[in-house]
């Protein structure tokens, strides 16, 4: 079990793309009475919180999580010095997640046992998520749950304008900062 200090410690502000990152699972019910459950991973770029990847799976795991920062750096390019902050889940603290994000140099924090507010970043994606998104949702199969979710992600990077963002979009944002202010 690998555990690190809270090196974020609640400062989510990142004034560039790919300087700090936060990550987490959550549950999400789906079926004709909510009889089933996935989890969603997601990793979230707090430079205007953009979604960078995401991953389903049924279970919260080592390999869902590493797969998420997989898709996380093939969007970025891979980018180096990057911190990353978590909660200390099994998924987050294995050696394995620990190995696979030491190979790309990436520093790492982790929020303090029965501290929720140190990944209050996160916890208040995932509330908006649900409260704006999967709510009004209803999938009746794992294929249909896995289309919404992609359906919300597009919505809160691409559609969904944020007042604590100059009411950008999270994407308008990041291609600002990237491209010097032109479009993509």
């Amino acid at each position: 079990m690998y555990i690190t200090d809270n090196v974020m410690n609640q400062n989510f502000l990142a004034t560039s793309p790919n300087q700090k990152w936060a990550t987490d699972m959550t549950e999400l019910r789906y079926g004709h009475n909510f009889e089933y459950t996935l989890k969603l991973s997601a990793v979230i770029d707090l430079y205007g919180t953009y979604v960078l990847s995401f991953n389903v799976s049924e279970t919260e795991t080592t390999s869902a999580a590493i797969k998420t920062f997989e898709r996380a750096y093939q969007n970025t390019c891979n980018p180096e010095d990057v911190l990353v902050h978590s909660d200390r889940g099994a998924a987050y603290t294995s050696g394995a997640f620990k190995n696979y994000l030491g190979h790309h140099n990436a520093r790492r924090s982790m929020s303090r046992p029965g501290t929720p507010y140190d990944n209050a970043i996160m916890e208040k994606f995932w509330n908006d998520f649900k409260v704006e998104w999967w709510d009004k949702q209803h999938s009746y199969s794992l294929k249909e749950a896995i289309e919404a979710i992609k359906a919300g992600i597009d919505y809160f990077n691409l559609i969904r304008r944020s007042e604590t963002i100059n009411v950008h979009t999270p994407e308008k944002l990041r291609n600002m900062a990237i491209y010097g202010g032109k479009s993509a």
